[in-house]
């Protein structure tokens, strides 16, 4: 995988906003969003050629999509101000006599406003912003950004994750990535992205099928599992690796006769939650790195598949698929195995838990008629609620599948065919606001959605 190298030049001012001083209240957002302007950047040092320009735009289109999707904003059109950015500094008229004028930016309604520039000196772009607070005509954040000039989406994710955490004080999920499978070579290999489906790395070349692939917490490595054959013998096997993205390296972690699948890691990475049937009904195990067995957490009853191991972050409880009720549902227990409580009873097949970085919510995909929908409910099972609807073409119901939790917990990442293939979308928690994110005419299977890599 590409490494990144973006280097960060802080620019300290006396009205600098922390944690403990948010503007935007964490859950207002969807009482009334603040008007934010944001004029096209600035460009400096440079004749305007057609690559400036177009990097320029590439970092503010990134910043401008992350901030429309955190659901905080109302993004003002550019065609409602009142002055020509592009001749106007970016800083106040107080502090540069060039500057802007605050009150003909209050008087078309704007609460913040960020203003940025742009300079490219060889392959090194140079980004500077400042965030205001318009009725207060004050300076919130001002940072500068350096990176080359491959690095645009990395920049427009920071300067939107920056402006989000000097608003409301928590950090947002725009340089956390997303990995999954994918049949663009003809078979299933994992492949890796950013949370807005650009910069695609396959990850895998195996020419077979490669499932449930899964993030360690510190995202520097991945478990999936593939089908391989066993040696001296014709059946196939599924196989769970482990596989370091900077390196490349893959060792195998359990091979055992049948399935070994849904690789899951504990929050502190040492341990590995499975599926492994060993010949027999599958069943959930706690698993060392080494792949040997700590203990078996899941012991049927005779005949019940007991799947998709899914940890809490505090690493106390595991939410889990089965049918040992009947139809497959979803259920939890302690880490341990212990105190197994189910907590869905409507649906024909409910699967694919996945938790809320605070522990207190689970979503998953449920069978209504013959497609899914996915579902979000409190951690014991109650206040459940869909969070989507989508037809396909024909209109017919298209099935929404595989949900995993942003690092914020704010969003839900899931497949839908809605559009024919399976696609990537991401929908807020509470359903109200989706988004694209991959744009071909593929499937995907299975998306997770890593912590913050930062």
């Amino acid at each position: 995988m590409m490494k990144i190298f973006i280097f960060l030049f802080l620019v300290l001012f006396s009205s600098m906003v922390f944690a403990q001083n948010a503007y935007i209240k964490v859950g207002d957002a969807q009482a009334k969003k603040s008007s934010l302007a944001f004029p096209v950047m600035n460009q400096l040092n440079a004749s305007k050629t057609g690559n400036h320009v177009k990097l320029a735009a590439q970092i503010h289109n990134t910043a401008m999509k992350d901030l429309e999707l955190s659901t905080y904003f109302n993004i003002m059109q550019s065609g409602a101000f009142l002055e020509d950015t592009t001749t106007t500094s970016i800083k106040s008229k107080n502090l540069d006599a060039k500057g802007f004028k605050f009150d003909t930016w209050k008087t078309i309604g704007a609460e913040f406003l960020i203003r940025s520039s742009f300079a490219l000196v060889g392959s090194d772009i140079s980004v500077e912003m400042y965030l205001y607070q318009v009725s207060e005509q004050k300076t919130i954040v001002g940072k500068k950004y350096s990176a080359k000039s491959t690095n645009t989406a990395q920049i427009g994710h920071t300067l939107a994750n920056d402006v989000l955490e000097a608003l409301t004080g928590h950090r947002g999920v725009f340089l956390s990535k997303i990995v999954a499978t994918t049949d663009r070579t003809g078979y299933k290999e994992v492949i890796t992205m950013n949370w807005d489906g650009s910069d695609q790395d396959m990850v895998t070349r195996d020419r077979s099928v490669a499932i449930a692939p899964n993030w360690s917490p510190d995202g520097k490595k991945l478990l999936y599992s593939i089908y391989t054959r066993r040696v001296g013998s014709a059946q196939m096997n599924l196989t769970l690796f482990q596989h370091e993205l900077s390196s490349g390296k893959r060792s195998i972690i359990s091979n055992r006769n049948g399935l070994n699948q849904g690789g899951s890691y504990s929050p502190d990475g040492k341990n590995i939650y499975l599926t492994i049937s060993q010949g027999g009904s599958p069943d959930l195990y706690k698993l060392d790195l080494k792949g040997d067995i700590v203990t078996r957490l899941t012991k049927g009853p005779s005949g019940a598949m007991n799947v998709e191991a899914a940890v809490s972050d505090d690493g106390s409880k595991i939410a889990f698929s089965s049918d040992r009720g009947g139809a497959p549902s979803i259920y939890v227990m302690n880490s341990d195995g212990t105190g197994v409580k189910r907590l869905t009873f409507q649906g024909k097949y409910n699967s694919t838990p996945t938790w809320s970085p605070d522990g207190k919510k689970i979503a998953f995909a449920s069978q209504i008629e013959n497609y899914f929908d996915i579902f979000v409910m409190d951690a014991d099972g109650t206040n459940l609620r869909r969070i989507t609807t989508a037809t396909k073409p024909n209109g017919k119901r298209a099935s929404n599948e595989d949900p995993s939790f942003s690092p914020d917990g704010r969003f839900v990442v899931f497949t839908s065919n809605r559009t024919g293939s399976f696609q990537i979308f991401v929908s807020s928690v509470d359903g109200n606001e989706e988004r694209r994110v991959t744009q071909d005419s593929y499937n995907y299977f299975k998306p997770k959605w890593s912590n913050n890599l930062e």
